[in-house]
Parts: C-alpha cells; sequence; structure tokens
C-alpha cells in the first residue's frame, strides 16, 4: 500500500504515504505553536543509538518526525519520540525506553516497537516484523494483558498515518 492518507488538494483529494504526512505533522505541530508543543530534535547519533539498544530500526515518517522535534505533543496526545533530559543525563527516554521496559515486564514482542502508551487504546507499537515497500511499519493498539502474547488491533498503516490523524482530531 504504497498510497495511505486523503489529503486535501483544491476540489479534490490525493493520496500520501507515511513520510508525506510526517511532513504534514510537522507543519500542523509548527502552525499551531500555540497548542502544540516541541522539543529541539534528536541528533542521528542519539537515534541511531536508541535503535541499536532496542535492535529495531525506525521507519522513515517516524525517525523523520523524531528528528525534527524529538519530542512533540498535541494535547490531549504525547508522542514520547526519543530524548534526553539534564535529570537524566545520556539515559534515552521515549519510545527506545518504552520498548525495552515493556519487553521486560509485560513481555512485549521483540519486533515490537512502542511509540506510545495511551489510556484508552493502551501501548501503540509498531510491528517491524511487516515492513511494506517504504520501510514503514504498521500501528497497532496491543493488549499485552491476553494469552499468546497480547490482542492487536490495527490503527494505520504507517506512524506518519496515525500521528496526522491524531494531530488534526486535536487541531480542530
Amino acid at each position: 500500500m504504497e498510497e495511505r492518507i486523503l489529503e486535501e488538494q483544491g476540489e479534490g483529494f490525493r493520496m500520501t504515504n507515511g513520510l508525506q504526512a510526517a511532513e504534514r505533522v510537522i507543519n500542523l505541530v509548527r502552525e499551531n505553536g500555540d497548542l502544540a508543543q516541541h522539543g529541539d530534535g534528536c541528533p542521528s547519533e542519539v537515534i541511531a543509538r536508541a535503535e541499536a539498544e532496542m535492535a529495531l530500526t525506525f521507519p522513515p515518517s517516524y525517525r523523520r518526525l523524531i528528528e525534527e522535534f524529538g519530542t512533540w505533543g498535541v494535547p490531549p496526545v504525547e508522542f514520547p519520540g526519543v530524548y534526553q533530559t539534564p535529570a537524566r543525563g545520556e539515559q534515552l527516554l521515549g519510545s527506545s525506553a518504552y520498548t525495552l521496559e515493556d519487553r521486560a515486564h509485560l513481555s512485549l514482542p521483540h519486533h515490537f516497537l512502542v511509540v506510545m502508551h495511551d489510556d484508552v487504546l493502551g501501548v501503540l507499537v509498531l510491528d517491524t516484523s511487516r515492513p511494506d515497500q517504504d520501510g514503514e511499519y504498521p500501528v497497532f493498539a496491543w493488549n499485552p494483558g491476553v494469552l499468546e502474547g497480547g490482542v492487536m488491533e490495527r490503527i494505520a498503516d504507517s506512524f506518519g498515518e496515525f500521528a496526522l490523524n491524531e494531530c488534526r482530531q486535536n487541531l480542530s
């Protein structure tokens, strides 16, 4: 599925992929600075370290957003991304920390990358075992409280699509 999201364009609609959706998220966050918050971005060496610690690779749309913001939010939704704080020093926070913690405490399968903990949807993960032709992974709501590895509900075809939908909902 190369094309995913309907984007308004003049009188009609066109489809967009995960990376294009991520660029739209960046624009929305920057255009709505009174409502949205974001960090200063995440250097490539920190992203590489997060990937190495998880033994997983970020898809293009998620990587782009992490590079741009590190972490960001469009209340009430917070996107943890990857970031560091002075109080925690070199410790990586956000998705990589959630992924490692959930592996240890919730038996998260190793091919899942945690992108968010949500009060309604539970643990939102990217299934890295299912890349599409663009290198994007589908987004699932994973419920760890179920035997046989948890129950999953597909939320979006890419992180970019998921983030764009969340941002639009909360900025409208």
